[in-house]
């Protein structure tokens, strides 16, 4: 399995920005298909946003389409989650995930294999 460890997280302002990144070990990470999942306290952890393992298709929750962007970077085994217009409600912890499948059910957590440890997002009013 892969490793993986996120970081960029940090406190903004609401309408701020912040890219968050995930790096992972070892050399298989072009045939993962990646996730970014975030988890407020005392709600359940939610899909934010997948990237297929070529990067040709990427997919989104619907609150966030037009403000996030997934991308990768197979030659620094690194995938990226750029956030724009950040809103307070979406103060969590995010983390980042790892699909050696190449799952249909990109929005599943139980689709994933390997898990960060999360990188905490404040956003403030």
């Amino acid at each position: 399995q892969v490793q993986l460890v996120e970081s960029g997280g940090g406190l903004v302002q609401a309408g701020g920005s912040l890219r968050l990144s995930c790096a992972a070990s070892g050399r298989t990470f072009s045939r993962y298909q990646m996730g970014w999942f975030r988890q407020a306290p005392g709600k359940e952890r939610e899909f934010v946003a997948a990237i297929s393992w070529s990067g040709a298709s990427t997919y989104y929750a619907d609150t966030v389409k037009g403000r996030f962007t997934i991308s990768r970077d197979d030659a620094k085994n690194t995938a990226y989650l750029q956030m724009n217009s950040l809103k307070p409600e979406e103060t969590a912890v995010y983390y980042c995930a790892a699909d050696p499948w190449g799952s249909r059910r990109y929005a599943a957590p139980e689709s994933y294999a390997s898990w960060g440890q999360g990188t905490q997002v404040t956003v403030s009013s």
